[in-house]
C-alpha cells in the first residue's frame, strides 16, 4: 500500500508532540493501530528511527527531532496555500477544540453560539470549560481563552477586550450586615472567596477611586472554585463578591443581587485569546477569536 506522507507527517507531528499514540489517536479521531501503523510505515519509507517507544512515553530520536521541525514548516505552507486558493477563509471549516472559563461560557458563548453556527455552520466546536492550566499541544487544544493576568509562556496571545467588575451582594446579607459606603466599611463584612489553580490570591477585594487603588483583605468561612456556585452562594447571603459585571448582569436587573461601593469599582479585568504560534494561524481559530472580541467588546 502507498504510503499517504502528509497523512502520514499530521500523525507523526500529533505523536510527537502529545508524546503518546494513545492520545495522539485520541486527538485525530482515530484507532490507536492506525497511528502506530502509520509511524511505522512512515519509518519504514524514511529508513530512519524517529522515535523512542518505551511503555510509559514516547521521545524522539535526533533525527526524528529534526524531522518534525520540517514536517511542521511542510504542513503550515500546505494549510496557507488552501486557504488563500479557496474560500476557506469566508467559510471555514472543520474541529475546533476550545477551553474557557465557566463564567465566560455561560455569560459570553452560551447566549451567542447560534449566531456563530449561523455565521460558521461547518465549524464542529469543542467547548471546555475549566480554569487549569491546559498543555494545548498534548491535549489537542487549539486555544484557550482566560481572564486577568497571564504567566510567561510560548504560547501566542491575542487581547480580546475587558469585562467590567462589579462588587455585589444579595438584600438579605446587606439587610442584616449594612450597605458599605467605602472600602473602610468591609471590616464589618465577609466575602466568599474563589481560588483557582493558578490564582491563589482568593482574600483580597481591589478597588480604585479617583486613581486611587485600594485592596481590601476580606473575611470569609468558604472559599470555591466554580463560578455559578460563587454566584449561587451570594444570592444564598453568604457574603459579598466581585466579578464580572456580565456574569450577573440579570441578577442586578432584577434586584436579586445589589451592586455596592460603585464610587470604588474594580479594575476592569483583560480577556485573552491564546493558542500555540505557527507561522499562518488557523482560519478557524481566526474567525473565533473575532468573533469573541466582538462580543467583549459589546460589552
Amino acid at each position: 500500500m502507498k504510503l499517504d506522507r502528509i497523512q502520514a507527517m499530521q500523525v507523526f507531528v500529533r505523536v510527537a508532540e502529545a508524546e503518546s499514540f494513545i492520545h495522539a489517536a485520541e486527538t485525530l479521531s482515530l484507532p490507536a493501530s492506525t497511528v502506530t501503523s502509520t509511524i511505522k510505515n512512515l519509518e519504514k519509507y524514511l529508513q530512519v528511527r524517529l522515535l523512542n517507544r518505551t511503555t510509559r512515553r514516547v521521545n524522539l530520536t535526533p533525527e526524528g527531532a529534526q524531522y518534525l521541525i520540517q514536517c511542521r514548516e511542510i504542513l503550515d505552507l500546505i494549510e496557507h496555500a488552501e486557504s488563500s486558493l479557496t474560500d476557506t477563509m469566508q467559510q471555514p471549516k472543520g474541529r475546533l477544540r476550545v477551553d474557557m472559563p465557566a463564567g465566560i461560557a455561560h455569560s459570553v458563548i452560551l447566549p451567542n453560539l447560534k449566531e456563530f453556527q449561523k455565521r460558521y455552520p461547518e465549524i464542529y466546536l469543542m467547548i471546555g470549560v475549566s480554569d487549569r492550566q491546559v498543555d494545548l499541544i498534548k491535549e489537542g487544544v487549539d486555544c484557550v481563552i482566560r481572564t486577568g493576568s497571564l504567566e510567561s509562556s510560548s504560547l501566542v496571545a491575542r487581547p480580546l477586550g475587558q469585562l467590567r467588575w462589579v462588587t455585589c451582594a444579595s438584600p438579605a446579607y446587606l439587610q442584616e450586615r449594612g450597605t458599605p459606603q467605602t472600602p473602610d466599611d468591609l471590616a464589618c463584612h465577609k466575602a466568599i472567596h474563589y481560588f483557582s489553580d493558578h490564582n491563589r490570591h482568593v482574600c483580597e477585594m481591589d478597588f480604585v477611586h479617583n486613581g486611587e487603588k485600594k485592596i481590601v483583605q476580606m473575611n470569609a468561612t468558604v472559599a470555591v472554585n466554580e463560578t455559578e456556585l460563587y454566584i449561587k452562594m451570594c444570592l444564598d447571603g453568604y457574603g459579598m463578591v466581585q466579578l464580572a459585571e456580565r456574569l450577573v448582569s440579570e441578577h442586578l436587573k432584577e434586584k436579586r443581587l445589589i451592586a455596592v461601593l460603585q464610587n470604588w469599582c474594580p479594575l476592569p479585568v483583560a480577556v485573552t485569546l491564546l493558542y500555540p504560534h505557527q507561522r499562518f494561524l488557523s482560519p478557524a481559530v481566526r474567525v473565533f477569536s473575532d468573533w469573541v472580541a466582538e462580543l467583549i467588546g459589546d460589552s
